[in-house]
């Protein structure tokens, strides 16, 4: 199963405004998983930006954060400070806005934006990396001595010192291949520039990063021997043409031939073998300081073979008592805090809890639930991470709601009497009472409750799955972390290697002559090329989750496409976890895993994209799919009646009622639960209910279902046709 990426669990958002608290988001609940699209759908005011800016940690200053958590990467990102949140907001979680242009800064050029962010993310990723690999490295070795390992320390001792020079040779490597393709793209944009006969300073500029990136390229691995020597000679050529005299043709006629032949030799490094580093620096830690003279492969496999044989084989098995230690151990604090947390559960559910006691009982809780904590856990358990702050955040919601609930009565009431003394006096004020903004003190004491019971569980199935888990695959994947730590913490992006890299990254997103318009400013692209870049800005740091909000809105139907189509390719290419808000729900008909429809702060329809375009349940999503033009029928496009509620009042039932002409008599008194409909598909809307009244989709939706699902296999056997041409 995919690795849940982010989870927001009963988020609640408001805004205060003079006219009263505006309910924006209202109890929501979804989960993003690795690689795939999460589309949230819904018309302008549904609470979707809100939702993603909440995510981000961009909410308006008059936002009010009334409950529920959004975790990721063990951490609850409704309670973290503003320096936390600058760690993962750009880094791991990206967002492409509607408006590219205030996206950008008007006065740097493209290609400086670009390359901030890229060495930005470096610097942080190599602080980060090392805090990681020495908390794993002690962690392992405390838990492998634990478990009776006698060789624990020498061997970890040993996995260090070579796992660090594994990192400095992979990091030269990655220093030598960068500086090799950099030089590759040059030398043949100088041979494009000469045989078009653009004879400028950018050409000169060129020849110039040319010489300095073919310097670089130079090393054991990349390009070596006899090729060191064709390498030379077309710096030497290059040089010649760099020291500012003028150029005859013939000359000219040299430095492009030199590029041919300079083109050559980088090619044949950069699509050669890389070298396996970790098995090498061990060689060159425990055999001989001298890296042996054979071709990449034969030397990948001698030491690989003498790593496994006189090492790994046996350490792994060392290791693996260490993990298996340290799981028993953890599920041991598990069963600890479940029983903790099972005998303070009932102060929290007293009908009206006392303070005091609930802080007494969470300060203890704070103290068992981290035992719960496996130190050697490469994925971080959000919910356990994040206990200490969302109990005390439920507390605090619970108890000073009734603070300020009496505050906020004291005020309505002494505006209420201003307002009415001068309406005695025959004046009319040209104010307005501002409407009583309550906590909702039942929902908080729900939150508090559930933060205890939802720890339980999680300890619980943990404890559970840990029976048939697999020790070996647990081990390899702490190992991996650790090469991976070790890499990081060493590697070093030069200025001249992010420049290439945001050269590859503008081509990869679409923009031509890429190394020409790296210098541009923004002004100079157009709206489609703008967003571009814009997505392009968000994918430097390599984040895990990407929103986009709105990013086609702003740009016409052709432009719109293609966008679309990037945004899915970058996806496929990068697996990242995409959170797509539109309110056409035309427009992710062919990009969406999963689909959430929002309406008036809540999500009414949740499921797989095929279960909400051809199976849909809510009156509200029929409605969204018969306002999606459509070019094979004649029939009147139609539009949503009547708008939205005022969401300072919400509706006391289903918010889409007054708007929906099939609405049942219930609809007008009680919010329909979230009824299941298959283990992916959910819809809150009472016509689900066994004892509603069966209604059938309106004809016109289901007519257009029909047509999608034709023009779906339509299009599915066209592809299989075309590919079994092309074998």
């Amino acid at each position: 199963m995919a690795e849940k990426k982010l989870e927001v669990k009963d988020l609640r958002i408001s805004f205060r405004t003079t006219n009263g608290k505006v309910q924006a988001v209202r109890d929501i609940d979804f989960e993003l998983y690795e690689g795939e699209t999460l589309a949230i759908v819904g018309e302008s005011g549904s609470g979707k930006s809100v939702t993603s800016r909440a995510i981000m940690g961009i909410s308006a200053g008059n936002a009010v954060k009334e409950g529920g958590k959004i975790l990721y990467d063990g951490k609850d990102l409704m309670n973290i400070s503003e320096e936390e949140f600058h760690k993962i907001r750009g880094d791991k979680i990206a967002m492409v806005f509607q408006d590219p242009l205030s996206s950008l800064n008007p006065i740097m050029r493209i290609g400086q934006q670009l390359t901030e962010a890229m060495l930005l993310k470096n610097k942080a990723t190599v602080r980060e990396s090392k805090v990681n690999m020495d908390r794993m490295f002690a962690a392992l070795g405390e838990k492998m001595t634990q478990a009776g390992v006698p060789t624990a320390n020498a061997d970890l001792q040993k996995l260090k010192t070579f796992s660090l020079r594994h990192a400095k040779l992979q990091s030269e490597y990655s220093q030598s291949i960068d500086a090799a393709k950099e030089a590759l793209a040059l030398a043949e944009n100088i041979a494009l520039r000469i045989d078009r006969n653009a004879i400028d300073i950018s050409l000169k500029n060129d020849i110039t990063s040319f010489i300095k990136a073919a310097a670089g390229a130079k090393s054991r691995f990349v390009v070596n021997g006899d090729d060191v020597m064709v390498l030379d000679e077309t710096v030497s050529v290059a040089t010649s043409e760099s020291k500012g005299k003028k150029t005859t043709k013939e000359e000219y006629a040299n430095l492009r031939s030199a590029m041919d032949r300079a083109v050559e030799v980088l090619k044949k490094a950069t699509e050669a073998g890389a070298p396996d580093t970790f098995s090498l620096g061990y060689y060159l830690e425990n055999v001989e300081d001298k890296i042996p003279d054979l071709p990449v492969e034969e030397l990948n496999k001698m030491t690989s073979e003498r790593l496994s044989s006189e090492f790994m084989t046996n350490f792994l098995k060392d290791a693996q008592e260490g993990v298996e230690f340290s799981v028993k151990q953890t599920d041991e604090g598990r069963r600890a805090a479940i029983a903790a947390l099972e005998a303070k559960l009932p102060i929290f559910e007293k009908e009206s809890p006392i303070r005091a006691e609930a802080e007494a009982c969470a300060k203890e809780l704070k103290d068992i639930v981290p035992k719960g904590l496996d130190p050697l856990e490469v994925t971080k358990d959000s919910l356990a991470h994040t206990f200490d702050t969302s109990i005390d955040y439920a507390i605090e919601l619970y108890f000073d709601g009734f603070i300020k609930n009496e505050k906020e009565e004291k005020r309505v009431a002494k505006m209420q009497a201003k307002y009415d003394k001068l309406v005695e006096k025959g004046k009319t004020p040209d104010w307005e009472v501002i409407p009583a903004s309550y906590i909702n003190t039942d929902l908080a004491h729900q939150e508090m409750i559930e933060t205890v019971t939802e720890m339980r569980d999680h300890f619980a199935e943990q404890i559970e799955s840990h029976k048939t888990a697999n020790f070996a695959e647990k081990t390899e994947e702490v190992i991996e972390f650790l090469k991976e730590q070790a890499h990081d913490s060493s590697y070093t992006i030069t200025k001249s290697a992010a420049k290439e890299r945001a050269i590859k990254l503008m081509e990869s997103v679409g923009i031509d002559d890429a190394r020409r318009r790296y210098r541009q400013y923004p002004f100079e692209f157009s709206g489609g090329m703008r967003q571009r870049i814009v997505i392009a800005i968000a994918l430097t740091a390599n984040p895990d989750i990407l929103i986009c909000d709105e990013p086609t809105t702003a740009l016409d139907v052709t432009i719109q496409a293609q966008i679309l189509d990037l945004i899915n390719n970058l996806k496929k290419e990068r697996n990242l976890s995409v959170i797509f808000i539109t309110h056409d729900l035309g427009v992710v008909a062919n990009m969406a895993d999963r689909i959430a429809v929002m309406y008036a702060g809540k999500i009414v329809e949740y499921g797989t994209a095929n279960e909400v375009f051809y199976e849909p349940a809510h009156p509200y999503t029929w409605a969204l799919l018969s306002s999606v033009p459509d070019l094979d029928t004649k029939a009147k496009l139609e539009s949503i009646p009547g708008t939205p509620p005022n969401m300072i009042y919400p509706p006391k039932g289903d918010a889409f009622a007054d708007r929906n002409k099939n609405a049942l008599a219930i609809d007008f008194e009680e919010q329909p639960p979230m009824f299941k409909i298959t283990d992916t598909h959910y819809a809150a809307t009472w016509l689900l209910h066994p004892n509603a009244p069966k209604l059938e989709r309106p004809a016109v939706i289901q007519e257009r279902i029909e047509r999608m699902r034709l023009e779906r296999e339509r299009l599915g056997q066209t592809a299989e046709t075309s590919e079994g041409g092309s074998n």
